[in-house]
């Protein structure tokens, strides 16, 4: 897939304004859309199709913040997840933790603790969100040392791998809501 900041024409940045990103695509869209296109030749036609595909693809990769941070892990010529298995006690202690009571909360079908999980979680991937475009910032600011990139890396890569954790929480939440 093509960069998608570059399809859209925006700074590779994590901290993206919702609204602005929409008006882009937006913009973009009516430039390329292949209606416009339609006196053109089938190839021209093709192109701008392919166009418009591209554009929309990088909207929805940029409006999640988890697919934008794989973009940017992408640009920055790393892996998310860079193949190390996750070792940190306490995330992992802690979701096991989460996990547990949402079994419990799903045997007792009890709605008013699945809602305050479903809150909690909900406020700590907006906190972890925050914390990955503060921990993205070092990494596309020009020429870090190649100490503090390796530094830096490891932390954005710790914080994205906690908002895979969460995510796959929240979505385990909401099929326990379709299910009670």
């Amino acid at each position: 897939m093509p960069n998608p900041f570059e399809t859209l024409g925006l700074a590779p940045t994590f901290a993206i304004d919702a609204t602005d990103l929409e008006e882009r695509q937006r913009e973009l869209n009516r430039a390329v859309h292949p209606d416009r296109h339609a006196s053109n030749s089938p190839a021209q036609r093709r192109q701008a199709l392919s166009r418009a595909m591209d554009v929309n693809q990088a909207y929805r990769t940029l409006c999640d913040p988890a697919t934008r941070a794989e973009a940017l892990f992408e640009l920055l010529g790393t892996d998310a997840l860079a193949s190390s298995p996750v070792t940190d006690p306490a995330l992992l202690g802690e979701m096991m933790e989460q996990r547990e009571l949402l079994d419990e909360v799903r045997r007792h079908k009890d709605m008013e603790r699945l809602r305050a999980l479903k809150s909690s979680m909900g406020e700590r991937q907006r906190q972890i969100v925050l914390a990955l475009g503060q921990a993205f910032e070092p990494l596309l600011a020009p020429s870090p040392s190649q100490k503090s990139r390796q530094a830096d890396l490891a932390s954005a890569r710790r914080i994205f791998t906690e908002l895979k954790y969460v995510r796959r929480f929240s979505e385990e939440v909401a099929a326990i809501e379709d299910e009670i």
